[in-house]
């Protein structure tokens, strides 16, 4: 069986606007009430993913999306990654009181996220 896409998100130099953006568009519900100023959304629709807007890392200047996969081995997919031509961005990380995170580029470039199940 394979391995399903659990969220996904936009970040971006405009964060902010692009939230507001989003939910008046899609009618999405976005939460921003954290320290980090990333914005939960819950597209309040069946079916489909909820994900996240939010600002990009410190220094840089492009906006990218991601999407996550839910893995059970976060370890064991990322060296499955390397060995097929992508690379570790950021190794196996937890989120206080949150879940497990890893990134990767894939041998397009491509960031791409796992969730440990």
């Amino acid at each position: 069986m394979g391995n399903p896409v659990v969220h996904w998100e936009l970040n971006s130099t405009k964060a902010p606007e692009l939230q507001a953006f989003y939910a008046d568009v899609f009618g999405w519900g976005i939460d921003s009430d954290n320290p980090m100023d990333y914005g939960m959304v819950q597209t309040q629709a069946e079916g489909g993913i909820n994900g996240g807007i939010g600002p990009v890392e410190e220094g840089e200047d492009q906006d990218w999306i991601t999407f996550y996969i839910g893995v059970d081995d976060l370890n064991a997919y990322l060296n499955k990654v390397g060995e097929k031509g992508g690379s570790t961005l950021v190794p196996p990380t937890e989120i206080p009181g949150g879940l497990t995170f890893a990134l990767f580029l894939d041998p397009g470039g491509n960031r791409v996220g796992l969730v440990k199940n």
